[in-house]
């Protein structure tokens, strides 16, 4: 102990023990990018699943701000990650196309199962999402409208995005309830004239392009919308759009299953529930 307690008082000797300490916290992550590297096609977006326990945190999250119970919540989580058609179109329309090569073709949604539960909740006649890429999040997002509109809940999915060849998974039946704007996502949002009830930024993810996108809808929301950032764990414009706006802000951090990606997460913007307890 006391030659331990001498080695420490040395000041490079204990660099170089802090330093080991440090390293031995980050060194897997080589592991994982070598196992990517050799088994995924991927070059952005990537895409991998939540650890366990960050899915329960993510049903969590969901119950609070949509004032719905853990159960349910949980049971539409499940209900995305079981739908054996949607993993199945994933796949095929990722094999099929020209940009499959940079693509892998299991579906996994992470953060983006949150999503799903939103539509499955809210029933909403309208979600909007700016930033497309290939589509995997139209995808999920018009799988759950359909599930709305078998229970009797008609809604529409719009996504906008500035490349032509963005949204090619949203084909099929899934295009029965949504579409691509295609163009800049501002004038687009700027030529929609009826209430968003959903809206989900992941187009330009500069700070001052977000904000924009978040004032250009500002006139469509009501006091049931929901704003989703996809970008918020480095940008603070949907935070500083709700503290303006009186609008309530909570932010949910990703935990990637087994992945080199430190994770994303959803920012959300609500407006406090109006209901009055007795």
């Amino acid at each position: 102990m006391r030659i331990k307690s001498f080695l420490k008082r040395i000041w490079f000797l204990n660099f170089l023990r802090r330093i080991y300490y440090a390293t031995k916290l980050y060194n897997y992550r080589y592991r994982q990018i070598l196992h990517w590297g050799l088994h995924s096609r991927e070059d952005t977006n990537v895409t991998y699943d939540l650890t366990p326990n960050n899915m329960r945190y993510l049903a969590c999250t969901l119950a609070v701000v949509l004032e719905m119970d853990y159960p349910t919540v949980w049971r539409y989580l499940e209900e995305a990650q079981n739908d054996r058609d949607l993993r199945d179109h994933v796949a095929e329309q990722v094999k099929k196309s020209e940009l499959g090569i940079f693509a892998d073709a299991e579906a996994k949604f992470a953060r983006r199962l949150g999503w799903y539960v939103f539509v499955r909740v809210m029933k909403p006649k309208l979600v909007v999402e700016t930033g497309v890429d290939k589509g995997l999040g139209a995808v999920l997002l018009c799988a759950a409208l359909l599930r709305n509109r078998a229970e009797g809940h008609a809604g529409q999915y719009y996504g906008t995005d500035i490349n032509p060849k963005a949204g090619y998974l949203l084909c099929g039946k899934y295009a029965e309830v949504g579409a691509i704007l295609y163009g800049d996502s501002i004038e687009s949002l700027s030529n929609m004239q009826v209430p968003i009830d959903l809206f989900i930024n992941d187009s330009d993810h500069s700070m001052d392009y977000e904000y924009r996108e978040y004032r250009t809808i500002q006139e469509r929301l009501h006091e049931r919308s929901i704003i989703l950032s996809d970008n918020a764990e480095v940008s603070p414009a949907l935070l500083n759009f709700s503290l303006e706006t009186g609008r309530q802000f909570l932010f949910f951090q990703e935990y990637p299953d087994n992945h080199w990606y430190p994770g994303a997460g959803i920012g959300i913007s609500f407006l406090r529930s109006r209901r009055t307890t007795g």
